[in-house]
């Protein structure tokens, strides 16, 4: 099944999910979310960690001895897609460089290349002052 790429993100920061920081993981209800968003949603009550779905409201409990990351599921049909998400993105960025670098390089000022203009002109510029006087 594929995915569109809204659900590349978080519904809930409308960041897209990471494999680093906005790690996608899933509620009970299956719906899933970053990491980050899901800590921030969660509330300690009777002695439960628990968090609210808010996009159906099913109500995902955990115990507090484990972490969010230790107790929910990655997405993982998400997880995959990230890396080649992130790949391609990583390619642009190393093209972009590239063309940059390309585009800087053929517009670079050497001045040990040009010395022997650098002297043309202050010749020509002393014989233009020495002719205007």
């Amino acid at each position: 099944m594929g995915l569109m790429s809204e659900d590349m993100e978080c519904c809930v920061c409308l960041q897209p999910y990471s494999r680093r920081e906005k790690i996608p993981r899933m509620l009970h209800c299956k719906h899933t979310f970053c990491g980050l968003c899901l800590q921030a949603m969660s509330r300690l009550q009777s002695g439960l960690l628990t968090i609210c779905c808010p996009l159906c409201r099913w109500i995902t409990c955990t115990v507090p001895s484990l972490t969010l990351s230790g107790s929910l599921w990655v997405n993982t049909e998400i997880w995959d897609q990230i890396l080649d998400t992130q790949q391609e993105e990583e390619e642009e960025e190393r093209k972009e460089a590239n063309r940059q670098t390309q585009t800087t390089t053929q517009y670079t000022w050497s001045p040990s290349k040009h010395c022997g203009l650098r002297i043309k002109l202050q010749n020509f510029l002393r014989r233009m002052k020495h002719n205007v006087l």
